[in-house]
Formats: structure tokens, C-alpha cells, sequence
């Protein structure tokens, strides 16, 4: 028969041309040419009512086989376009892992981190130990072991983040300080004790130099002979390694804490001039911290006998001493998380804080 012998004609040069196409545009042009509206196959189709019924029956089912094998073969050579693609975008943006880092520095420490480590190493020369609480406290530890008794003029000093009341009717606290961590050291562990706290402190408080999340570091010594001179070594040899300076000037004025007795602001000598802050130098005066011998009922209300034994405590701004020692301006730009500052203002973390190497 004529018309089966062009079907077969029409399949071979069809599968060929489509096995030939270069692309997806030259694969959809053989699919119009063939399958179109005017396409070859669908004009044989057409052809089908001019069919005797003997003729129409052989060729019906041949030219819709026809038709569904030239529609897969275009499918398949389509996807085949999609995987030749794709492995080529693949290929392009594949990461070679074995190249070395890109020398620009991304990520960088943060000068609170920089600083807690830089005062941990010093301390830990020193033999102090870490000790850690947490940032949810009650009110016994955070003001009535510390000497606030309820009602306590002093406790207004603190602008308290308060919780709601409990089912008993207390309330839990943010901690204003990490003293806290200093109690409950003392109620957990006998004397002789020597640690530094470090961590967050929170206060209702919000201007250049003050922020309602701050970082503190606190240190506690407790023995039976620790006394106002061994805190005020301890204190200026900090200062000297904290700021890298081969002498610095101190002096302490008297102060009040209730948890110190007697106590003391310590400031450092300093130049402002040029409208820098230079330590070591000039004859200017900074306040850095407060200190003092630790109160006789702090002792008590952690079960430590104040006749046998007697030490002192001290509190530092983290956030202070960065900001003296590398020079930023405002507070708030710690917390604003402007990648440009911390590309400017971090620490490379493969240099860690070391007295041996060079704090910073």
C-alpha cells in the first residue's frame, strides 16, 4: 500500500532528523513539521476519511503508533537537552574545594569575645578559675545574699528586669551583675575560693555609654590573710597586661557597695588629649571599675564564718574596656550588627589571646 510505505518513509526520516537536532529550537521545528496543525503526520491523519474501511483499518492504528513513537522520541531528546544543560551548569559553578581560602576575612571575633579571653588569660596566669551562672536569678542571689535586704535603699540603684510573680510570689530577676555567680560559688564550695565571672548583666538602661544588655567580669578571692593590698596588686597588675602598658597610675576612692566594706572605685592614669584616650599617660584620671573587701554578711548569708575568713571582690565593664582599649565611641554600635563595624572593630579568631604572644 502506498500510504503505509510513506508512513514508513515518513518514520525513518522523522527519528533521523530528530537524533539530528542541534537544540531545543531545531527539536521543536522537526515537532511543528511533524505534528503541527499542517505537520506531515497529521495531514496522513487527515487522509484517513478518503480510506476504503479495509484500508482505513490497517492504517488508523499504524499512524497513531507512528504519531506516539515520533512524540516520545521528541520527549526523550528533550530531556536529554535538559541533562546536557544542567551537567554544564554543574560543571561551571562546581567549588574546588582544594583551593586554598580566599584572603579576604569574612568572619571575625568580636571585641567583647576578644576581651573576655584577653582577661581570662590574665586572670588565669594569676590563678583564677572560671566559674559560670545563669542569666535568669532570684532575688535571694542576686540582692538579699549581696547585702540588699528587702526594702533596701540600694536595691533602686539597679533598674531591675523583674519577671511575673510566681505561684508563691517571688519573682525571678535578669541579674543586674554577675555577682550572683560569686554567691553561689560560696554557698557550693569552701573556702579558699579564687574565680572570675564572666557574662551577660542587664539593666533598664539605654544611652551612648549604657545599654540594656551588658557584659561584666567579677573576680572573688577568700581566704583566711587576703586583705586591701593584695586587691590592689591584683588590680594593677590587670591593668598593666590588659593594656599592655609597662607602668600604669592608680588611685582608689572610697565608695559604696553593699557587698564590699570598705570599698573602692579604682582609676587609671590617662591623657585625653587630641580627643583620645591614652593609657599610661597625662595627667588626667579615668574611672575603670569598683572593688572592696567582701562584706562580713555576704559571708554570712553563704554560710562562711567572717572571723575565719575574709577576701575581696571586684567588677569591671567588659564593654568599657573594649571601648577604652581599642577606641569606640558608642555603645549601641556593639549591638547594632553592622557587618562594616565588625570588619573593622574584630579580631582574627586564629589568634587567640595569649600573655605569651601578645594579648591582642
Amino acid at each position: 500500500m502506498q500510504a503505509a510505505a510513506e508512513a514508513q518513509a515518513l518514520k525513518t526520516r522523522v527519528l533521523a532528523e530528530i537524533a539530528a537536532a542541534p537544540d531545543e529550537a531545531g527539536l521543536e521545528a522537526v515537532r511543528v513539521a511533524v505534528l503541527g496543525k499542517t505537520g506531515s503526520i497529521s495531514l496522513l491523519m487527515r487522509g484517513l476519511g478518503a480510506m476504503n474501511p479495509a484500508e482505513r483499518q490497517v492504517m488508523g492504528p499504524a499512524l497513531n503508533a507512528l504519531k506516539d513513537e515520533v512524540a516520545a522520541s521528541i520527549a526523550a531528546r528533550r530531556e536529554a537537552f535538559h541533562e546536557a544543560a544542567l551537567d554544564a551548569r554543574l560543571a561551571s559553578e562546581r567549588l574546588d574545594l582544594t583551593l586554598p581560602a580566599a584572603p579576604s576575612r569574612r568572619g571575625a571575633v568580636h571585641p567583647v569575645s576578644q576581651v573576655m579571653e584577653e582577661a581570662a588569660a590574665i586572670f588565669a596566669e594569676m590563678g583564677f578559675v572560671l566559674a559560670e551562672g545563669p542569666d535568669i536569678e532570684t532575688d535571694f542571689n542576686n540582692f538579699t545574699a549581696l547585702n540588699f535586704p528587702e526594702g533596701h535603699p540600694a536595691r533602686e540603684m539597679h533598674d531591675t528586669f523583674f519577671f511575673p510573680p510566681g505561684p508563691d510570689g517571688t519573682r525571678k530577676l535578669l541579674r543586674t551583675h554577675t555577682s550572683p555567680v560569686q554567691v553561689r560559688t560560696m554557698l557550693a564550695q569552701e573556702p579558699p575560693i579564687r574565680i572570675i565571672a564572666m557574662g551577660r548583666t542587664y539593666r533598664c538602661d539605654s544611652d551612648q555609654t549604657h545599654t540594656p544588655m551588658f557584659h561584666q567580669i567579677e573576680g572573688l578571692v577568700i581566704d583566711r590573710e587576703t586583705h586591701m593590698g593584695h586587691l590592689k596588686g591584683c588590680l594593677m597588675d590587670f591593668c598593666r597586661a590588659f593594656f599592655e602598658v609597662d607602668d600604669v597610675r592608680v588611685r582608689f576612692r572610697p565608695h559604696y557597695f553593699p557587698f564590699t566594706e570598705p570599698s573602692a572605685e579604682m582609676d587609671i592614669g590617662c591623657d585625653r588629649s587630641g580627643g583620645q584616650i591614652r593609657i599610661g599617660e597625662g595627667e588626667d584620671w579615668l574611672e575603670i571599675l569598683g572593688s572592696g573587701m567582701v562584706h562580713a554578711n555576704v559571708l554570712r548569708n553563704c554560710g562562711i564564718d567572717p572571723e575565719i575568713w575574709q577576701g575581696f571582690a571586684f567588677g569591671i565593664g567588659i564593654d568599657r574596656l573594649a571601648m577604652l582599649k581599642y577606641g569606640m565611641s558608642d555603645l549601641r554600635d556593639f549591638f547594632a550588627g553592622d557587618p562594616r563595624w565588625i570588619r573593622h572593630y574584630g579580631f582574627s579568631p586564629f589568634f587567640p589571646a595569649s600573655l605569651a604572644s601578645g594579648l591582642s
